[in-house]
């Protein structure tokens, strides 16, 4: 089976289109959604509607789109993603809306070899970010392959023979990475819509479990577009500043 994995869109259309685009041209069978679809950028509901189009095998929610959709306050949220989580609940539609609110929390078993979450598979909304919270996650991981998301940063943590080890970081993860049986792995793609890693280029993985293999890519995509789109829309510019730099 060969799985797009796609997280962290944050309803950046241009950014997903380009993605999507590329990933026809690699064949997937089935499509793995690690959340935060939303916040942040300005395409939100048609974000939306062309993840419901690739009808995902398995899907969970992420902490924007908890607040984006109602289900919960943007307490912890910083001034800027406080203010893009309300403006996408009032440019959502009231379908969406009920969609986007209807996502599971992870963690979800997608199947015998891999599990995805969007913050950890020990908490939703953890942060793993190097190897001291990865530890405990790997453990608590009930796959061999655990896809995350939520720090937008691409990054493996591999558990070989009782070590924790670190795989890849910035700029560094054009190319497959190889599962080693009896060996458990935390790997986070990218961001689709808001890389944070230094490399404005938008990030999506294919994991094959056949081959055993994840092969991980970073495409550029008409940044200039979406931040156009930021500012007619009244977000923070930062936002589209961002973009750009990739932080």
């Amino acid at each position: 089976m060969r799985y797009l994995v796609l997280t962290d869109i944050h309803a950046n259309l241009e950014a997903l289109d380009t993605c999507l685009s590329h990933a026809a041209e690699q064949r997937f069978d089935q499509t793995l959604v690690l959340g935060d679809l939303v916040g942040y950028g300005p395409n939100p509901n048609e974000v939306i509607e062309r993840i419901g189009a690739l009808s995902p095998v398995a899907m969970i929610r992420g902490n924007h789109d908890k607040v984006a959709c109602g289900l919960e306050q943007p307490e912890g949220f910083n001034a800027v993603a406080r203010r893009a989580a309300l403006w996408t609940l009032e440019m959502l539609t009231a379908a969406n809306r009920t969609w986007l609110a209807a996502l599971p929390k992870g963690p979800v078993i997608v199947d015998d070899m891999i599990q995805i979450c969007h913050g950890s598979p020990i908490d939703e909304d953890a942060y793993l970010f190097d190897e001291l919270d990865a530890v405990r996650a790997l453990k608590m991981s009930q796959r061999p392959l655990c896809l995350f998301g939520h720090t937008h940063y691409p990054v493996t943590f591999a558990l070989v023979e009782g070590r924790v080890d670190t795989i890849g970081g910035p700029n560094s993860l054009d190319g497959p990475l190889m599962l080693l049986d009896g060996s458990k792995y935390l790997l986070n793609p990218g961001a689709v819509g808001q890389p944070r890693d230094g490399d404005a280029r938008a990030g999506y993985a294919i994991a094959d479990t056949t081959a055993r293999r994840v092969d991980l890519f970073r495409l550029d995509y008409p940044i200039e577009a979406t931040q156009a789109k930021i500012v007619k829309a009244g977000l923070p510019e930062v936002l589209a500043q961002r973009l750009a730099v990739g932080r």
